[in-house]
Formats: C-alpha cells, sequence, structure tokens
C-alpha cells in the first residue's frame, strides 16, 4: 500500500480543526432583486408614475447624446456642401484683380504666380505658388506680360488695352 501524501490529514476526525469546503459560507447575504407590481408595497403603477412612455415595459427612449448628434449639420454630396464632395479634387484658383496689378508691379513687368508670392500679393499653399485667375475690376494704366495665369474676358481686355500681354 502507498503512504497516504500528507501524513497528518488521514481522516476527517483528525481534522476538526480545518475548514472543509462544504463549510464555506458567504459573509454578505445576496441582495434579491425587487419584483415590482406583483402585490405588497409596490402596487397601481409600481413606483413608475402615470402613464407615458417611461412607464411601459421595454421603454427605450433614446440618449440624451444620440439627440445631440441627430441634430447636428451633416455633410452631404448635393446642396450647400456640393463642391467640396462632388468636385473634391478640383483645385480653385486664387482670385487677383488688376487694380491689386496696378499698385503691385512696375510696368512691363512679368507677372506669374511666382512673381505674385514675392511680391506678397497671394500667399503660397503647401509651399507652391497656387494657381491664379486675374479678373478685371479696377482700372489699369501699366502694360503687363501675364504667363501662367487664367485671365477673365474683361481682364484680358484691360491688359491688353494698356499694351500689355497674355503669354
Amino acid at each position: 500500500m502507498h503512504e497516504p501524501l500528507y501524513k497528518h490529514l488521514k481522516t476527517y476526525e483528525h481534522n476538526k480543526d480545518y475548514m472543509q469546503l462544504h463549510e464555506l459560507q458567504p459573509n454578505i447575504k445576496r441582495k434579491v432583486a425587487r419584483r415590482i407590481g406583483r402585490g405588497g408595497k409596490r402596487g397601481k403603477t409600481s413606483g413608475r408614475g402615470h402613464k407615458g412612455q417611461k412607464a411601459r415595459a421595454g421603454n427605450s427612449s433614446r440618449p440624451e447624446m444620440r439627440e445631440i448628434i441627430k441634430k447636428l449639420p451633416k455633410l452631404r454630396g448635393h446642396g450647400i456642401n456640393r463642391a467640396r464632395t462632388v468636385h473634391g479634387e478640383r483645385v480653385l484658383p486664387v482670385v487677383v484683380n488688376v487694380a491689386t496689378l496696378e499698385t503691385s508691379f512696375e510696368a512691363k513687368a512679368e507677372i506669374s504666380p511666382r512673381t505674385l508670392v514675392v511680391a506678397g500679393v497671394i500667399s503660397t499653399r503647401r509651399r507652391k505658388a497656387p494657381a491664379v485667375k486675374i479678373l478685371g475690376n479696377g482700372e489699369l494704366k501699366k502694360a503687363f506680360i501675364v504667363s501662367e495665369c487664367l485671365v477673365s474676358k474683361s481682364a484680358r481686355e484691360k491688359i491688353e488695352k494698356a499694351g500689355g500681354k497674355i503669354a
């Protein structure tokens, strides 16, 4: 016969000073959930007030945060934000008026997006000179050589009338 692993724990009589598994008891009694509306202290409306959505079983009113999210304006494909979504890749040119060129440059000057950036008329976009469109707002008396810029019909007329060129 084999010897027991624990010589001092041979039988139950010897282990009266040790606690057994079947003797374990919780210190705190378990809380039983109160079942409402079955007689006793909670009768009639059972603590739910009177009628209405919140008095019903299975009430699922929307959380407040979801209400706020629903009310926020959305970016959608059509309508007011169409240009940003449908034509998102399109690069809109920076607008410069003829009157600005008159005040910023000397006569016979060459005008391109790079020279406009150097003169401080426009600022760079991602460290590059942006696309530029010249509009015919204002008076023009100096002759300019315009290159690499989009030019409106009225601006073209004013530049050519003053003796300038559009390359």
